[in-house]
């Protein structure tokens, strides 16, 4: 592949239309995304595949944002991963991690990729300009598979008829193949018989991974997902991982501690590391006594 092809194959997220106007169509190709948060938080091959899909199902819902508008999903279960929390914004930054990166299941036991996350909810946070507080709202997850978990949530808060698919190949070493997924969202005045063909051609697509190995890209993937429907589209945007952390932000957050806190760990030097990126951070003791000195200064 050429640097040209290279660059047109790189991640990216492109929304469409269909051209009755019933259907909106999202699809997106996180492949280098999901090789960074493996890489960054040395997970599993289950951890791998879990995260990477609920980071792509994030960057789906995020799609319509505006500006630094952003969401966040956290699914707690009763599996071996724990809970994973996973971010996107408009501009196509995401970051996310998991609980137990190195979780696994036993195939041998009859124990399926479903099993990683097990029983338990979702939850789900939207930070909008126009609103003081965040929207929220909780599920309980009904199959702990992602793709159909957003797809119920979609309906259950939203009452948008959605269809999505998001899939992570891995080889046989356990690396990153491919990773993307889509989602169509019936909208308005959608007739019911077309809402079926539209869910029946996404469940008979071949999987993502191995149309992305076979050098399709999103705008064919976009095409291909609402056959025989003519679609339109509206925009395409690179998406990435990016997280914001920064020293900075950790000396703020120390700041905020109690005068006795900063006291017994201004002695030594803090190792503080990013949740969210495994990024770790340095605070020298001779930085966590100017710290304490600011505090004691700005209570006199």
């Amino acid at each position: 592949m050429d640097k040209k092809e290279r660059y047109l194959h790189k991640d990216r997220i492109i929304r469409g239309v269909t051209k009755d106007g019933h259907f909106q169509v999202i699809v997106v190709k996180t492949t280098d995304v999901v090789k960074e948060v493996k890489k960054r938080h040395q997970l599993s091959p289950l951890t791998t595949v879990i995260l990477g899909r609920a980071l792509t199902g994030v960057v789906l819902l995020s799609s319509h944002l505006k500006g630094e508008e952003r969401i966040q999903l956290v699914i707690q279960g009763s599996g071996p991963i724990g809970m994973l929390t996973v971010e996107a914004n408009s501009i196509g930054e995401i970051r996310g991690y998991v609980q137990h990166p190195q979780a696994m299941i036993d195939p041998s036991k009859g124990e399926k990729l479903e099993d990683g996350i097990g029983i338990g909810i979702l939850s789900f946070s939207k930070t909008l300009y126009n609103e003081a507080r965040p929207i929220t709202g909780t599920v309980e997850l009904v199959s702990s598979n992602i793709s159909k978990d957003l797809a119920h949530y979609l309906y259950q808060s939203e009452q948008i008829p959605s269809a999505v698919s998001l899939d992570v190949e891995l080889d046989e070493n356990g690396e990153v193949t491919s990773a993307g997924g889509i989602l169509i969202k019936a909208l308005p005045g959608a007739p019911e018989e077309i809402i079926n063909t539209i869910e029946t051609n996404l469940q008979e697509l071949p999987p993502l991974a191995s149309l992305f190995q076979k050098g399709l890209y999103i705008d064919d993937m976009m095409h291909r997902a609402v056959q025989p429907y003519e679609v339109e589209e509206l925009d395409r945007t690179p998406v990435h991982f990016f997280c914001r952390c920064s020293k900075e932000r950790f000396v703020a957050a120390l700041s905020m501690l109690q005068i006795s806190e900063l006291e017994e760990m201004a002695h030594e030097d803090q190792e503080m590391v990013c949740h969210y990126c495994n990024e770790t951070y340095v605070i020298h003791s001779d930085e966590m006594n100017r710290i304490l000195a600011s505090k004691k200064v700005a209570l006199n």
